[in-house]
């Protein structure tokens, strides 16, 4: 089976001319279906930019980037909108539309699932909700909840579109202990079950035990790796 991610010689930079600044310096990486990988380092080092550019959010400037089989090293604008439905992002922001409930946030994902008819979908969005701990906030509006209630939407609609690879910024930043430990451990059950690959930015030392793999970042170097 094909890897999910393969990255080999990794380049960024930001800026132009005396304010070009390098951010990636030769990463190398490889994430297989089903697999956890923990992403560590400093602020500031490069892990975010790492994300977006596995996420086709970002154009690759120099090196080699194939994500479910897809080289993103010239690929279009097209060609990543269509690999982006296949990938579960969840960043700090939420990024949740303010004028939706949290169950028509959620269904935004399980809408990117096709051959599901709409009342399998708003079925799918409640599921991931409960799942979550927020089936009894279907219906609140985004200023209606917590910072930490936003996050589980966020991971909620992440979750329903069924995703080959998950991308997770700090999903447990804004929760408890409790909450952050309920979520990692259905992203595990996820990778497990549906042989989603996770990578995972953190700086939360309680679930690292969740990770398959430790990949640790510094100075947009990847320069540690435990199995």
């Amino acid at each position: 089976m094909a890897s999910t991610v393969a990255i080999e010689g990794l380049n960024h930079w930001y800026g132009r001319g005396a304010n070009r600044r390098q951010v990636l310096q030769s990463v190398g990486l490889t994430i297989e279906p089903g697999e956890v990988v923990l992403l560590t380092g400093p602020s500031g080092c490069g892990k975010t930019t790492l994300l977006t550019l596995i996420g086709a959010l970002r154009k690759v400037q120099e090196g080699q980037v194939c994500v479910l089989g897809q080289p993103l090293n010239a690929a279009g604008r097209g060609a990543r909108q269509r690999l982006r439905r296949r990938i579960g992002m969840i960043f700090q922001g939420h990024n949740l539309l303010r004028c939706l409930t949290a169950e028509q946030n959620v269904q935004m994902g399980a809408d990117l699932l096709k051959d599901r008819s709409y009342l399998a979908r708003r079925d799918l969005s409640r599921q991931w909700l409960r799942e979550v701990g927020l089936g009894d906030h279907l219906n609140k509006l985004p200023h209606d909840l917590s910072g930490g209630q936003k996050q589980r939407v966020a991971i909620a609609r992440a979750l329903a579109a069924h995703p080959q690879l998950l991308l997770a910024d700090e999903p447990t930043a804004a929760l408890d202990s409790t909450t952050g430990r309920e979520v990692v451990d259905l992203l595990k059950r996820l990778a497990r079950e549906q042989a989603c690959s996770v990578l995972m930015v953190t700086h939360d030392p309680r679930i690292l035990d969740v990770a398959d793999r430790l990949v640790r970042m510094e100075d947009g170097r990847l320069f540690c790796s435990v199995g």
